[in-house]
C-alpha cells in the first residue's frame, strides 16, 4: 500500500488496523483494510459497486448487520476501543462520537417529523439543554448548512424539501453534537451539479473546522475536490493510498489507473473510457460547427424534413438531416394546492441524423418531462413533437403505432422499468415481439445476437432483473431498447446510478452502437463531464426553457449565457 504511515498515536480520530468483515459462512468481503483520519482531515475512500466500501463504513458504526462477522486488530474513536460495543452502546456513540451521512437523505429523515423536531432528538437524547436552548441550537445549525430561512425550514415535513435541502437537513442532524469525526457515504450521489457544489463546500468547511471526515464515494472527481488523501478500495482491499494528487494524477496500481481513465469529464468525443475488445470504428460526422445564439438555436434555422421512406432513412451521408424536432413544446402541472406549474416553457431544438444531443440542467429544471414530451408519453398543452418529419405528437396513438419501434428510450432505474418475474430471456422476447415464438431456435440466436451487440453472454438469458449486477441491468435495458432497431433513442440518466467503470463502460457502449447504426441521441443529465463527453450539441434548460443551445466544444469552453457558466464552473475537476 502507498501513502504516507499509519498514525499510530492517540491524536487520530479514526484509526482502523486489519478490518475483516464477512457475512455468515461466506468468504469475508472486507479483507484487512487499514487506515487513520486525523481531525481536520478528509480520507475518501473510492472503489467500483461492490468494493466493499460502504461495508467497510457501515462496520465502523457497528450496523454491519446481524448476520456479519466483524473483527480487527484496532477500531478506536480518538483512541477509545470500540470493538465489541453492545447495540446499547452503539446508541450513546452515534452521533456524539461519530455522524453518519448518508446518500438518499429521503430516506434517512423521518417523513413523519418536521426536521427541526428530528434534529433536536439527539439534542434532547445526549445534551442538558432545555427546549428554549435546543431550537436555538437547531436554528443556528440549518444556518451553519446553509439552508436559507432555517425558521421556517424547521417546520417542515423531508418530503417538503429539495433534495440539496434534505441532504443539508441531514448533514445539520450528523454534526449537531459535533462530533469528532464524520462518515459521509455517497453524500452528493444523483444531486444535480450545483447542489453537489454546495454539499461540497461545506464538507470542506467542516473539515476546515477540526471535524475528521471519512469519505465514501465512487466519483473522483468529487474526491478530488474535497479530499486530503485516497484509499482506493479493490476486492475488498485497500489498494493504493496517498495525499489525492499524487493517487488521481499519477496512479500506480492497476484499479486505480482504470477507474482515472474512466472519468468522461475533459475526454474528447470518441476516446474510449474502459478496456474493450470491440473494433473501433469510423464515427458518424457529427452536425457543422454553427453559430447559436439562446432565442435562436441554429439547429431550427437548419432544420430540414425527412421522409418516413425506409431507403431514404438508411442513408449513410445524413448527418445533417432533421429525424426528431421539438417545436415550441410547453407543459404544465397542477400542484397540491391548486396552483398551476410550467415545467417546459416554449422548448425548441432539433435532432440531426447520428449526433447526440445533451440536455442538462438542475432538477427541476424540466429535462425528464422533456423526454417524456418526446416520447409522447406526455401530450403538450401548447408545440409539437416531430419525427422524421412527420407529426409525432399531435398523431393518434394508431398513428403513432407504425413509428413506435423506431424511437427507443433507456431509463435511469433499469430495475424499476423491468417486471422482476421475467427472465432476460422473457424480457428481451417481449421486446423483440416474440411472444408466440418463445423458445424456437430462430429466437434464440436473435437473443443471443442482441445480448452480443451490448457486451453480455448468453448465460444471462434465464436470469432476472434482481440476479444481475447494475452493470448487466442496464446494458439488458440497452438491450431492450435496440430490439425494436430504433433510429433514435432518448436516454434519460442512464449513467447517473452507475461508478466510473461501469458507466465508462455503458458511455463506450453507446458511443460504439451509435457508430454502427447511425443511431440519432437524446441524452439527458446532470452530470456535465459525462455529457461533455458524450455529445455533440447541447441544450442548457432552467426553469423549463433552454436558456442556450450549441456545439458542445463551444458550450464548455466559452458559455454565453451566465447560468451556463454558473453550472460549468461549480463541476469538480480532478488533479491534472
Amino acid at each position: 500500500m502507498n501513502g504516507p504511515a499509519l498514525k499510530s498515536d492517540n491524536a487520530a480520530a479514526l484509526t482502523v488496523r486489519n478490518l475483516r468483515v464477512g457475512f455468515g459462512l461466506a468468504e469475508p468481503v472486507v479483507r484487512g483494510v487499514s487506515f487513520a483520519v486525523a481531525p481536520g482531515e478528509c480520507l475518501a475512500i473510492v472503489g467500483e459497486s461492490g468494493s466493499g466500501k460502504s461495508v467497510t463504513a457501515r462496520s465502523l458504526l457497528g450496523l454491519a448487520g446481524t448476520n456479519s462477522r466483524v473483527s480487527a486488530d484496532r477500531l478506536e474513536f480518538s483512541g477509545q476501543n470500540v470493538l465489541g460495543l453492545t447495540d446499547r452502546a452503539w446508541q450513546t456513540r452515534r452521533g456524539k462520537d461519530v455522524g453518519l451521512v448518508l446518500q438518499d437523505a429521503l430516506v434517512s429523515l423521518d417523513p413523519l417529523r418536521p426536521i427541526g423536531r428530528e434534529i433536536a432528538d439527539s439534542l434532547r437524547l445526549h445534551t442538558t439543554l432545555g427546549a428554549a436552548g435546543r431550537a436555538r441550537r437547531v436554528l443556528e445549525l440549518l444556518d451553519a448548512v446553509g439552508l436559507p430561512h432555517p425558521e421556517l425550514q424547521v417546520r417542515k415535513l423531508s418530503g417538503q424539501l429539495s433534495g440539496g435541502e434534505r441532504q443539508r437537513a441531514l448533514i445539520a442532524a450528523a454534526i449537531a453534537l459535533n462530533p469528532p469525526l464524520l462518515i459521509a457515504d455517497e453524500p452528493t450521489t444523483a444531486l444535480d451539479v450545483t447542489v453537489q457544489a454546495q454539499i461540497l463546500a461545506l464538507l470542506e468547511q467542516i473539515t476546515g473546522a477540526g471535524t475528521a471526515v471519512l469519505l465514501i464515494s465512487h466519483d473522483l472527481a468529487v474526491v478530488s475536490r474535497v479530499a486530503h488523501r485516497v484509499a482506493v478500495m479493490y476486492d475488498g482491499q485497500l489498494v493504493e493510498t496517498g495525499p489525492t494528487a499524487q493517487v488521481l494524477g499519477s496512479p500506480q496500481h492497476e484499479q486505480s489507473r482504470r477507474m482515472v481513465a474512466a472519468i468522461p469529464a475533459d475526454k474528447p468525443r470518441g476516446t474510449r473510457l474502459s478496456p474493450s475488445a470491440r473494433p473501433d470504428a469510423p464515427r458518424t460526422p457529427s452536425i457543422p460547427d454553427t453559430p447559436s445564439t439562446p432565442d435562436t438555436p441554429s439547429s431550427l434555422s437548419t432544420s430540414s424534413s425527412l421522409s418516413t421512406s425506409t431507403n431514404f432513412r438508411a442513408g449513410v451521408s445524413l448527418e445533417s438531416t432533421v429525424v426528431l424536432e421539438a417545436i415550441g413544446l410547453s407543459k404544465s402541472f397542477r400542484r397540491p394546492d391548486g396552483t398551476s406549474q410550467l415545467a417546459v416553457d416554449d422548448v425548441s431544438f432539433a435532432l440531426h441524423h447520428g449526433s447526440t444531443l445533451g440536455i442538462v440542467g438542475e432538477s427541476g429544471s424540466g429535462k425528464t418531462t422533456v423526454a417524456r414530451l418526446l416520447l409522447a408519453l406526455l401530450a403538450p398543452e401548447h408545440g409539437e413533437v416531430r419525427v422524421f418529419g412527420e407529426p409525432w405528437s399531435a398523431a393518434s396513438e394508431k398513428t403513432r403505432r407504425g413509428l413506435r419501434a423506431s424511437v427507443g428510450a433507456i431509463y435511469q432505474d433499469a430495475l424499476g422499468s423491468f417486471d422482476p418475474r421475467w427472465s432476460v430471456a422473457e424480457i428481451l422476447t417481449d421486446a423483440l415481439n416474440l411472444r408466440h415464438e418463445r423458445g424456437a431456435p430462430h429466437t434464440t440466436t436473435r437473443l443471443t445476437s442482441l445480448l452480443d451487440e451490448v457486451g453480455l453472454a448468453p448465460t444471462v438469458l434465464p436470469r432476472r432483473p434482481l440476479e444481475l449486477s447494475g452493470g448487466q441491468r442496464q446494458r439488458v435495458g440497452i438491450a431492450r431498447a435496440l430490439a425494436g432497431r430504433p433510429e433514435i433513442l432518448i436516454c434519460d440518466e442512464p449513467v447517473s446510478s452507475l461508478d466510473v467503470t461501469v458507466q465508462a463502460q455503458v458511455l463506450d457502449l453507446l458511443d460504439d452502437v451509435q457508430r454502427e447504426r447511425g443511431l440519432s441521441l437524446i441524452f439527458i443529465s446532470h452530470d456535465l463531464g459525462v455529457v461533455q463527453h458524450i455529445s455533440d450539441q447541447i441544450a442548457v434548460m432552467r426553469d423549463g426553457r433552454i436558456v442556450e443551445i450549441g456545439p458542445a466544444e463551444r458550450v464548455f469552453a466559452a458559455p454565453q449565457h451566465p447560468y451556463s457558466a454558473q453550472l460549468l464552473a461549480a463541476v469538480p475537476r480532478r488533479p491534472v
